[in-house]
């Protein structure tokens, strides 16, 4: 079945995409949560005028990921915790304190959702590579240092 996603759907595809998948995965979990709608002649006629819509705006996203790409690359973000003796951190850092940290250290003002840290949480003193998903397929990494209070 042809579907046209309403949203962003993790390792199917992005917001306004034509895609095609089984019928059971479209009928008991994308259609009823209001994430796609069935790829109609009418819903894809719909689709092409907002398309064609949309298309400068979405250059200008684009543009604007391009640029934040470029001022982000290398950036490393220092986030302080409290540290018992063995190194180990009481509780953990995760994207959300690394996108706190963007914003107090380099004025970055970044969604939380949008930066993915390598095993979600970090339980220890020491540097970690994030990835930041700007914009579709624009994407950076960061370095989070976390250190000890």
């Amino acid at each position: 079945m042809e579907i046209i996603l309403l949203q962003d759907v993790a390792n199917l595809g992005y917001k306004d995409d034509i895609v095609k998948v089984k019928n059971g995965y479209a009928n008991n979990y994308l259609l009823p949560n209001r994430m796609a709608v069935i790829a109609t002649p009418s819903n894809r006629k719909q689709h092409d005028e907002t398309m064609r819509q949309r298309a400068f705006k979405e250059e200008k996203l684009r543009k604007d990921a391009t640029t934040l790409q470029a001022a982000l690359e290398g950036k490393t973000v220092r986030i302080m915790a409290k540290v018992g003796e063995s190194g180990q951190l009481f509780g953990s850092v995760n994207n959300i304190q690394g996108a706190e940290a963007l914003k107090e250290q380099h004025n970055y003002e970044i969604d939380r959702k949008q930066i993915v840290v390598d095993g979600s949480k970090i339980k220890s003193v020491g540097e970690y590579k994030a990835l930041v998903n700007l914009y579709r397929d624009i994407k950076t990494e960061i370095t989070l240092e976390v250190v000890g209070e």
